[in-house]
């Protein structure tokens, strides 16, 4: 028997808080089982006085997670002769049956405790109570409550009396007059001191003797707390409304780091571009760290962080609507929470009118010097990005490391123009939606507007996968060979050769766009380049239904601009055109951090083979759950102590355990860090609307009847004639299939994501943020949709 199940759970405590200097008074433990001989009350000898206190002390009881309070017998007052008596009754009280219903309710087994008891000399209380080191209801930290009666506290602990109520909030908040102001602050101070020696917050017993000498009678955790948020933590509020886009589902160590870090320093250097004051910058010089973070594995947007960030610059009650229109976030910040940001960069009145009018003249230029900065920035991305004179396969580490650092000096912290345009497009998309609605009635009209973008890198894709369709309808029996998913891609490779000209199309293909992918953002995700089957299977599909005709990539139908005459049309033609342009580009540009990622991408994964060759790690892929800054730092020998195949393990155990667990709400308001945070109160409605339809937000006009396909993962889909696209969230990679839909609904996203721009270019009618599609439809349900209302009917009767 070791020494815990001797001394029990109270025991164990008390032999802790003696050791740290805790005023306890005198007692010992008798273990459990055998009999109660002489050797057993020995240390009655060693105590004085008549009266002791005879207490159970069951292993687990007064644990973190279980406190056993009131289960077992525990009597007070009893005689030196009487001692050994009431040793067995608590004996025996374990054994009772509200003891096992207590068990069954707290999901324990229900086995007859064995218990040690202990024996504690009695503290002639003139007051006594109990005290907790934190609110056990609200789990407020900050909070000590004390409450205490006079004489003894078994009828305040047994719920008999109430007790006055001492309430400390950094000072005393709640006062009573059974103890004076000083005793109630040692009570106080004793419990603040348990919690230091256990390290959580404790609910103690207590009593004042006669002479006014402070005694601790027991600790144990506040189980009620567990790890519960503290309700005056800092607020923070998880959203992953368009970050889903770019990062679905769960996400490797490497790839976070590697996001969280570009996000840093391109909005730091955003502020600095918008001319923001340096002093502005550096208050939030926290804030800039904290733009994403990581849920069960998966990214999601700390929006109080984009909210900071945005109230930097001018016009933040009206251009945080248009972030939550770009970002697809569903909710609106409350305004206690819009006030209370908006007062954190409040300064004197001179202050705040020089920071306005510079960070207007900042405005100002970089809308007037974009294309110019946009011309730089490709001829930056182009130099950066030429193909370097050792191939990447033949780079030593070193080479490796420093091609990386190179293009994170020159690009990845210059992200300048991609940043403007995407603000400036925010700003234009958000003012053309206003004037729709004030001088048309009509803010949908915006999406039908933007139909027309000019051109789109994006919207190639797909028009390329039509054009190679076509070459292979032209070969008898291939077009169904490259739809089978049974045949092995080195066979269909093998029979594109039987066309030259689509042979070189799809070498083509690859070439311009082989770095896109399903969740071609997470640098784990295999590209077309590593695994064209998802092409393969695509040009096959629509080459057995025939591709002409489906009218998807066709001349698409623009809006009748609204009626306006003077000064009004040429305001509006002014905003539409500037809102074009900037969602062109911003469409553009995010193809370059395509071929960005990919190139960072080919770097990590050669990193990774060197390190597995080397013996670091044990498979190549485990370098995707190390950080950045841990890859960098086993190669420049900066790294601190710490096994990298170790930790590479421990990520990758936590990985496979992320990707089994049920994902988290889309929006999270949590107190605190995570851990904390309890499940079953972040429960979120799966499903939303009537019994006959979804409300979502159409991105682009046009009305479809069809049977739905629910789509998880795009990789080996094929869709039937007239088949309406269900998805949670696309990327770029989903574009394989966009040439076979009929018309596309997306759970999450808005009518600036990828999704939408594309889905307009193409003429594809299409509908995003429908809170709850993904449960509510399956595949086979025939719905009608509307890409301009954004209404979706459920019509199977």
């Amino acid at each position: 028997m070791n020494a815990s199940q001797c001394l029990g759970g109270k025991g164990s405590a008390l032999e802790v808080l003696g050791r740290a200097g805790m005023p306890v008074p005198r007692w010992f433990a008798v273990p459990p089982g055998g009999e109660l001989d002489a050797g057993r009350l020995a240390g009655l000898k060693e105590l004085t006085g008549e009266r002791f206190a005879v207490r159970s002390s069951a292993v687990g009881e007064d644990g973190a997670l279980s406190s056993y309070a009131g289960q077992l017998e525990s009597y007070l007052w009893v005689s030196r002769d009487d001692v050994a008596g009431k040793i067995g009754a608590v004996r025996e009280s374990a054994g009772a049956a509200r003891v096992a219903v207590y068990q069954g309710e707290r999901g324990e087994g229900a086995e007859v405790l064995e218990t040690a008891v202990i024996v504690q000399e009695m503290v002639d209380a003139r007051a006594a109570g109990v005290a907790f080191s934190a609110d056990p209801v609200t789990g407020q930290r900050r909070v000590v409550m004390v409450s205490a009666v006079e004489g003894t506290a078994e009828k305040l602990v047994s719920g008999e009396v109430d007790g006055e109520t001492w309430r400390w909030e950094r000072e005393w908040v709640e006062r009573g007059g059974v103890l004076s102001e000083e005793e109630a602050g040692k009570v106080r101070d004793l419990a603040l001191a348990c919690e230091r020696v256990f390290g959580v917050p404790q609910d103690i017993e207590w009593a004042v003797d006669r002479d006014g000498e402070l005694w601790l009678l027991q600790s144990r955790a506040i189980t009620t707390l567990g790890k519960a948020a503290d309700p005056d933590d800092e607020m923070r509020i998880w959203d992953n409304s368009n970050i889903a886009e770019s990062y679905s589902g769960v996400t490797t160590a490497l790839t976070f780091s590697f996001a969280r870090r570009i996000y840093e320093h391109v909005y730091r250097e955003f502020c600095h571009l918008m001319k923001v004051p340096e002093r502005r910058i550096e208050r939030a010089d926290d804030v800039f760290p904290q733009m994403l973070g990581m849920i069960e594995g998966r990214v999601y947007y700390n929006l109080l962080s984009w909210y900071r960030v945005l109230a930097l610059l001018p016009g933040f009650s009206v251009n945080r609507k248009f972030m939550e229109q770009m970002m697809g976030v569903k909710e609106s910040l409350p305004v206690e929470w819009t006030e209370r940001i908006a007062a954190e960069n409040k300064e004197s009145g001179w202050r705040d009118g020089l920071a306005m009018a510079g960070m207007l003249v900042g405005w100002v230029v970089n809308q007037a010097t974009l294309k110019r900065q946009c011309a730089e920035f490709r001829e930056r991305f182009d130099a950066a990005m030429a193909p370097p004179p050792v191939p990447l396969e033949r780079m030593s580490g070193d080479e490796l490391v420093a091609h990386y650092r190179d293009l994170e000096g020159r690009l990845l912290k210059r992200w300048d123009a991609p940043l403007v345009n995407d603000f400036l497009a925010m700003v234009w998309h958000g003012v053309l939606r206003k004037l729709c609605g004030k001088w048309a009635g009509d803010e949908e009209l915006a999406s039908g507007l933007l139909m027309d973008c000019g051109e789109i890198i994006s919207a190639e894709p797909p028009r390329r996968i039509r054009e190679m369709a076509g070459m292979a309808a032209e070969v008898v029996g291939l077009g169904a060979l490259l739809a089978d998913g049974e045949v092995r891609r080195e066979e269909k490779l093998e029979a594109l050769k039987k066309r030259k000209d689509l042979a070189r199309e799809f070498d083509r293909y690859l070439e311009d766009f082989g770095d896109r992918c399903m969740e071609e953002l997470k640098l784990e995700s295999p590209t077309l380049m590593d695994d064209p089957d998802s092409l393969l299977l695509s040009i096959g599909a629509m080459a057995v239904r025939g591709a002409a005709g489906d009218g998807v990539g066709e001349a698409v139908e623009v809006p009748e601009v609204p009626g306006l005459g003077g000064l009004k049309r040429v305001v509006f033609m002014r905003v539409l055109r500037m809102t074009r342009e900037r969602i062109r580009d911003r469409e553009n540009l995010r193809f370059e951090r395509t071929r960005l990622f990919g190139r960072v991408r080919r770097i990590v994964r050669e990193l990774g083979r060197r390190l597995c060759a080397d013996g670091v790690l044990d498979e190549e892929a485990d370098v995707f759950h190390l950080e950045v800054g841990e890859l960098l730092e086993i190669w420049e020998g900066t790294r601190s102590m710490g096994v990298a195949r170790e930790l590479a393990a421990v990520r990758r155990r936590e990985y496979e355990r992320c990707l089994e667990s049920p994902a988290p709400p889309d929006r999270v308001e949590a107190r605190g860090p995570w851990h904390r945070q309890r499940v079953e109160d972040l429960a979120e409605a799966k499903v939303v609307g009537g019994s006959g339809g979804l409300k979502g937000v159409g991105a682009c006009a046009g009305v479809v009847t069809g049977k739905v396909r629910v789509v998880e993962d795009p990789r080996a889909v094929r869709l039937e004639a007239g088949e309406i696209l269900v998805a949670r969230q696309t990327d770029p990679g989903w574009v394989v299939l966009f040439p076979s839909a009929a018309g596309l609904l997306v759970e999450r996203g808005s009518v600036l994501s990828h999704s939408a721009i594309v889905s307009r270019e193409l003429g594809l009618p299409c509908v995003v943020s429908l809170t709850g599609v993904m449960d509510r439809l399956q595949t086979g349900d025939v719905v009608t949709m509307d890409g301009k209302t954004g209404e979706v009917t459920i019509c199977n009767e």
